[in-house]
């Protein structure tokens, strides 16, 4: 609030009052523009304190104090979200046994992926046993070999590794659930106890308080 702005507020049956930068107590009938540095009180007609005027800011602290209000708005925003992604999780999982359910089904969802690809591996294998039963034609001299039957053993090479790399990556995948679900797990123990705690009475709640 500026010097204008209380030069403009009209009297409204207050009294203020404050001690300026000189130690003098000054009483007005409205916002005093030699305290507007420091805080000023407003009284009621009995003397009551009816409100505290803070000092006016400068621009610089209006900007830090509007700073610290949006970080504290985020603050409350973030503990709000924290909140409803607990009430959600609780809801998914009202018991340790669906949890549980829930995991074993990630988790045999990617085994069945992999087993794809092992069996994919196992295809490739027999087809390698064709391969090098052509290549005992040129077992004393590999470099007469076509140029296609070698092409079809560096590719077969190429496919089983890829399908390997493939299976390592699920078990990555594995891993990543499993550490999901033992973080999801910690939290939902602290949920669950502390939704089967009963509530305290009230006499015992404002005996605690005091």
């Amino acid at each position: 609030m500026g010097m204008g702005a209380f030069a403009a507020e009209p009297a409204t049956g207050s009294i203020y009052t404050c001690v300026d930068s000189n130690g003098r107590r000054i009483t007005s009938d409205r916002p005093i523009s030699a305290c507007l540095d420091r805080e000023q009180r407003e009284l009621g007609a009995t003397g009551n304190v009816r409100r505290i005027i803070g000092p006016s800011l400068t621009e610089h602290e209006r900007t830090l104090q509007a700073a610290q209000q949006r970080k504290q708005e985020e603050e409350q925003n973030r503990i709000a979200e924290d909140r409803r992604r607990e009430r959600v999780l609780i809801a998914r999982y009202p018991d340790k046994a669906t949890h549980d359910a829930e995991r074993a089904a990630a988790l045999e969802s990617v085994d069945a992926v992999a087993a794809t690809a092992v069996n994919r591996i196992n295809e490739l294998k027999d087809r390698r046993k064709a391969i090098d039963a052509e290549m005992e034609f040129y077992q004393k001299d590999p470099a007469k070999a076509p140029m296609n039957l070698r092409r079809k053993i560096v590719s077969n090479d190429a496919d089983i590794e890829e399908q390997q790399r493939f299976i390592a990556a699920q078990g990555q995948e594995k891993n990543r659930i499993s550490k999901r679900f033992d973080a999801e797990l910690a939290q939902l123990k602290l949920l669950w106890a502390a939704r089967a705690a009963p509530a305290a009475p009230p006499g015992k709640t404002e005996a605690a308080a005091r």
